[in-house]
């Protein structure tokens, strides 16, 4: 026992929180190609597409964050904010992919759920962890008032953005390609509240949701991080 105490074991290699994503979004699209293989239908490919866009403004506050010039320019910041604004509501969206669960009956009911799931668990951790990274940003910019309310606002502006891609279907392109008709929607739903009770409904639910979601990670991860030490 003395010997073997002496042997010193060596650690197993711990991943990073990157490379994690990797491997869930890996697990996600290797899902897909089962499906594809076995039962020779495409129709969830599209779930590949939803999760490169959720994809996208989490690489937009990635990129962010090593730009310390960018972050000092008002110009350049309000515009990378912009974009990121444009993108993070990609990220929750693909939430309401589940609405397709019954669309195929190919596969076991089961399997089309995991693999569902598994694509808005990523697009959701995407979502979060760009929110988290903005928030930072803005704490480091502005003060932590000014960052607290950017999450509120952000939240409310996704559940909107799902609306719109969901109910009005609409995506982030549109706003160049078909901007007049978009408009025409969207005034329409904010001058006539109480025709739209239903729509604001669920834009109100679900920006509590995704507000409480992301608070309640957020808790968790300090949490995690104070037990660890």
């Amino acid at each position: 026992m003395q010997y073997r105490s002496l042997v010193k074991i060596p650690e197993a290699p711990t991943l990073t929180l990157k490379q994690w994503l990797v491997i869930s979004c890996g697990f996600s699209c290797l899902l897909v190609a089962a499906r594809v293989i076995i039962t020779g239908e495409s129709f969830f490919l599209f779930l590949i597409w939803n999760l490169f866009l959720a994809f996208v403004p989490y690489a937009i506050s990635e990129w962010l964050s090593t730009r310390i010039r960018v972050m000092e320019s008002r110009i350049m910041l309000a515009a990378v904010l912009i974009a990121w604004l444009l993108f993070i509501p990609n990220s929750f969206y693909i939430l309401t992919d589940l609405f397709h669960l019954f669309d195929s009956n190919d596969a076991p009911r089961w399997f089309d759920l995991l693999l569902i799931f598994s694509f808005a668990w990523n697009g959701l951790i995407f979502g979060l962890l760009s929110v988290r990274k903005i928030e930072t940003i803005m704490l480091t910019v502005s003060g932590r008032r000014f960052s607290l309310l950017i999450v509120f606002v952000v939240m409310w502006l996704n559940a909107f953005g799902v609306y719109i891609g969901r109910y009005l279907r609409y995506n982030t392109w549109d706003i160049i390609s078909q901007p007049f008709s978009l408009f025409r929607e969207l005034l329409d739903i904010i001058v006539h509240p109480f025709r739209y009770r239903m729509e604001w409904g669920m834009i109100f639910v679900y920006a509590m949701f995704m507000t409480v979601l992301y608070v309640t990670i957020k808790k968790m991860s300090s949490q995690f991080h104070q037990t660890s030490k």
